[in-house]
């Protein structure tokens, strides 16, 4: 097992390599990051799940809150702020479980942009761990999504085509939580 540090590092590492934008830092910049990787993004609206943190809830960003919205509607907006329940260092994998924090399914798939806040205690190092801590929450029956960087495919000629199912672009924000 490899330490707190290498494992984020490694987590930072992988999901990068899967053509995400990750980006590091403290809980208490974490709306100036979301504000910052917005603009660069040219979204000025972002759908939320009804649990997040108020923390997380900048100014410079439209965030609306998700009550049932409908795929149009999810489609309307620029993209989706969300947390995680696990993240799994060695292959740069994001689980979501539709928790307060992740909301439903379809936030994570419709909008074209993700955001994803991933605190550095969530980081585990195998996919075996991550499973346990699903078993331990008891989410284990949860719809649960594995996301390992920006959604793509190919076609029959190998040509890569990204956002067919899901979103374009993914942010990971990964947060070292205040002492």
């Amino acid at each position: 097992m490899c330490s707190s540090d290498l494992r984020i590092d490694l987590f930072c590492r992988r999901v990068g390599e899967y053509r995400a934008e990750v980006h590091r830092a403290d809980e208490a910049d974490l709306p100036t990051l979301i504000s910052s990787v917005c603009i660069s993004h040219d979204a000025r609206r972002l759908v939320v799940p009804p649990g997040i943190p108020a923390a997380w809830r900048g100014t410079d960003v439209e965030l609306v809150d998700d009550h049932g919205l409908s795929a149009a509607d999810l489609d309307a907006v620029d993209g989706v702020l969300t947390g995680c329940t696990a993240a799994i260092a060695e292959t740069g994998t994001i689980v979501l479980t539709a928790g307060r924090h992740e909301g439903r399914r379809s936030l994570t798939l419709v909008p074209d942009l993700h955001v994803c806040v991933v605190r550095e205690p969530q980081i585990v190092e195998l996919l075996p761990e991550a499973l346990a801590t699903l078993a331990a929450d008891r989410l284990e029956r949860q719809p649960i999504t594995f996301i390992s960087g920006p959604s793509a495919t190919s076609d029959i000629e190998l040509s890569r085509v990204e956002g067919v199912h899901g979103p374009r672009n993914l942010v990971v924000l990964v947060v070292k939580e205040s002492s």
